[in-house]
């Protein structure tokens, strides 16, 4: 990366972060399909085509809630027990699904052949599935491919798949473009136009979007590129940019006002915005967002939490609820810990902290029920029997569902943990 119109910015030293244990044992995990209820709502143009088993398609309908009268972009061609068993072609019959299919909805451009457990088991290569499609359907139609399977990751790695996928087929930055800007990760359109408004009042006007609205909106790439991660769990597409040349800037992340202020502060940085403009820019929001949490602090402050590892969003959720709300951090694991890109949150959080990463459920378990948290954030497998014992959960799948950065959004990401805590009180009174 030149330093001509960007300025570096180092991350926080991997020397101080705090110790953590790691755990290797039984597993409570997510299937990574999940994450197509967010992405297909972001990418209009696109198509999700799961290639997979029965127990997917229900998984995604369930997920979805989707109403019998709408038409979502994603659909399962389902592997009957003919294509399990070698009975049949099951590249031929993919051919004929995907050819059904883009004749129904000629308004798609851009087709996702997501693998499950089953194609994966029966070894069904999608990605040269995907070259055939693609030489057959483009330029009309491109054809990638990403694997969604719940077997070895959590439920978030399905975005980390899909958004790798597509930075191959990212144009190159001209050679004598100028320095952009590219926010990486799912945000809601809401948060997104937010956002897009505060790097225009910086002055940061080449701004663009990981996943794009539309496919053919795929942002340009190359040396001269920056990028902020919105989301944690973004290590593969991360790397993948970072081959095409980009550099990612070392920051927390966009949750609560604190994270958001601090995220924007690096692209600022980078961009050589006057100190004074950015306070001007961002003061009002901040001091709105800070005078939103106010409320939700005097509920929270005080009450004890413990995360178990699931969605990887769990160190910086740690980070706002220790220092904006004044919630206490009882554990906080994660699936993976990504020490570079959680430098910067590691550092904000209390001395003492205990981090585990990876799971050992049982353990994991028993310290919880030791423990007796006021409220403990975990998957939907274990909420159900944890509520059955008395303690109070939160669905972390539900912070994925919900628009939760920025700072218009912080009061919303407080209410989430404030809603456990209202719904137990009203059935103890």
């Amino acid at each position: 990366m030149s330093s001509a119109g960007i300025l570096p910015r180092a991350a926080a030293p991997l020397a101080a972060l705090p110790q953590v244990l790691a755990e290797r044992g039984q597993r409570e995990v997510f299937c990574g399909l999940t994450g197509i209820i967010w992405l297909h709502r972001k990418m209009q143009d696109a198509f999700f085509l799961v290639v997979g088993s029965r127990t997917c398609a229900h998984l995604l309908q369930s997920a979805a809630g989707v109403m019998i009268f709408a038409e979502p972009r994603f659909a399962t061609a389902i592997l009957e027990e003919r294509d399990l068993a070698g009975m049949a072609d099951a590249n031929e019959e993919l051919d004929k699904v995907v050819g059904r299919l883009l004749a129904r909805r000629p308004e798609i451009r851009l087709l996702f052949l997501v693998g499950s457990c089953p194609s994966e088991v029966i070894k069904l290569d999608l990605g040269r599935a995907a070259q055939r499609l693609n030489q057959r359907h483009a330029p009309a139609v491109r054809v990638l491919n990403w694997s969604g399977s719940g077997i070895e990751t959590t439920f978030t790695q399905g975005e980390d798949a899909c958004l790798a996928a597509l930075v191959p087929a990212m144009p190159k930055l001209a050679a004598g473009a100028a320095p952009t800007l590219l926010v990486v990760g799912a945000l809601a359109e809401a948060v997104e136009d937010q956002l897009r408004r505060l790097f225009a009042a910086l002055g940061i006007g080449a701004v663009q979007f990981l996943p794009p609205r539309r496919a053919a909106e795929l942002p340009a790439v190359g040396p001269r590129s920056v990028f902020l991660l919105a989301q944690p769990f973004l290590a593969a597409t991360a790397q993948a940019l970072e081959q095409r040349g980009a550099r990612r800037l070392p920051a927390p992340f966009p949750l609560g006002a604190e994270g958001t202020t601090a995220w924007l502060r690096a692209a600022a940085d980078a961009f050589f915005v006057d100190q004074r403009r950015f306070a001007e820019v961002t003061a009002a929001a901040e001091q709105r967002a800070r005078h939103a949490l106010d409320g939700f602090r005097e509920r929270l402050a005080g009450k004890r939490v413990f995360l178990f590892p699931d969605s990887q969003l769990e160190v910086p959720l740690a980070r706002f609820l220790s220092r904006e709300l004044g919630m206490q951090l009882v554990e906080v694991g994660t699936p993976y810990l990504h020490r570079q890109h959680l430098a910067e949150e590691l550092a904000l959080l209390p001395p003492g902290t205990r981090l585990v990463e990876g799971q050992d459920v049982d353990a994991q378990l028993d310290r919880c029920r030791a423990a007796r948290p006021d409220i403990t954030v975990c998957g939907l497998g274990l909420a159900n029997p944890l509520e059955a014992e008395g303690l109070t959960t939160k669905w972390s799948i539900e912070l994925c569902f919900t628009p939760i950065q920025g700072y218009e959004q912080a009061a919303d990401l407080a209410e989430l943990f404030t809603r456990p805590l209202v719904r137990r009180s009203r059935l103890e009174s």
